[in-house]
């Protein structure tokens, strides 16, 4: 089997409401979808969602880079020499993770089609039966914020995660209003977004928020400085998860030395796709962490393709794949019941995307053969 041609699709999903996270504000979702098809009839869809505050990737960039460098790379591979793909687009392009993982998860798509299995069976098999997600609130005034948890909880969600980071002082208000609007047993989880940038900013909000029963404060540093937030776990009680601090082997490696963190949350859009990502649960879980599946706001191929992550490893306790949930318009459903994501055992992804929705979305496209 070879990939005989993979088109590049650049679309913008309508969000419900803005998303406001430390560093940007969201109107709707900027993405790109690949499609690669084969000599043998077998078609795969993948995604990429930069983000250029994380991946250092823009819209724009890593379209061009898609068409004029990785999607010509891959043409006459085989999809199931998945290693040997990721060597060749290495060798090529340094960086460049959200590109990578959606050449990666369409050829994922691809093996699970022909296999007539799906991709949860090719990297583990079935641990989890089904997956809970959280409700995300963005940044807003305290009192806005606690009533959109509490507004979630009516809606049946168990799980809160906030968004801070503008203002120290103020994130305290936050937490607190938050917490005490959601009672003391509902699940807080707390994303800083690297916003209190240091260590000193990060204890002092921390101290603050201490019988706040916070789950974890997430990435409360800036990305880089692993020793900072190494500092922050030796120094706090609540347990600390890294997120935009790690992409890759070499970020998990130094994190573990270091016992900068206890939990680690794993973005495909980070890492490069479901293979790199499977090498990071593996070497976290040899480390004691607990990992999570996150995401950068995706449509439902790239947040199915995290969900049979998730349900593949024990070493996931946790993932926040609500994209689909926050768009008005999505290119393909996802399996959700009620609040919890349910995988079936169609093969690949699992889903049907609906090519009239994306070629209504498209703003540019390109077939490279």
């Amino acid at each position: 089997m070879k990939i005989t041609s993979v088109t590049v699709t650049g679309i913008k999903l309508p969000l419900i409401r803005p998303f406001i996270v430390a560093y940007e504000t969201y109107y709707d979702m900027p993405t790109l979808l690949i499609k690669i098809e084969t000599d043998a009839g077998i078609t795969g869809y993948g995604e990429a969602t930069p983000d250029q505050h994380v991946t250092g990737e823009t819209w724009e960039s890593t379209f061009r880079m898609l068409v004029h460098h990785l999607a010509p790379s891959v043409i006459g591979e085989n999809p199931f020499h998945i290693e040997r793909i990721h060597e060749k687009m290495a060798e090529l392009v340094y960086g460049s993770p959200s590109a990578k993982a959606g050449i990666d998860i369409a050829c994922y798509d691809i093996m699970g089609k022909v296999a007539g299995q799906p991709i949860y069976n090719l990297i583990g098999g079935r641990y989890h039966e089904e997956l809970p997600v959280p409700y995300v609130v963005s940044i807003l005034e305290p009192e806005a914020m606690a009533k959109e948890a509490a507004d979630a909880l009516a809606q049946g969600y168990h799980t809160i995660k906030i968004k801070v980071g503008t203002d120290p002082i103020i994130d305290v208000e936050r937490i607190r209003a938050v917490r005490k609007a959601i009672g003391s047993s509902v699940q807080l989880r707390v994303d800083a977004n690297q916003g209190w940038r240091n260590r000193a900013t990060s204890m002092w909000v921390l101290d603050q928020v201490k019988d706040c029963n916070i789950d974890w404060i997430e990435q409360p540093v800036v990305a880089d400085d692993i020793t900072a937030l190494a500092e922050v776990r030796r120094q706090t009680t609540i347990p600390v998860m890294i997120d935009e601090g790690v992409h890759g082997d070499r970020e998990i490696r130094e994190t573990i030395v270091k016992q900068a963190a206890d939990k680690l949350n794993i973005k495909l859009m980070k890492c490069g796709g479901i293979y790199p990502a499977t090498r990071l649960v593996a070497q976290a879980e040899m480390a004691g962490m607990q990992c999570q599946v996150g995401s950068m706001v995706e449509s439902a191929i790239a947040s199915a393709a995290g969900a049979h992550l998730c349900t593949a490893k024990k070493a996931i306790i946790s993932n926040e794949l609500v994209g689909p949930l926050m768009f008005s318009r999505d290119v393909a459903v996802m399996p959700f019941e009620e609040k919890v994501i349910k995988l079936t055992e169609r093969p690949g992804l699992g889903l049907e995307v609906d090519e009239q929705v994306v070629a209504e979305l498209a703003q540019m496209s390109t077939v490279i053969v």
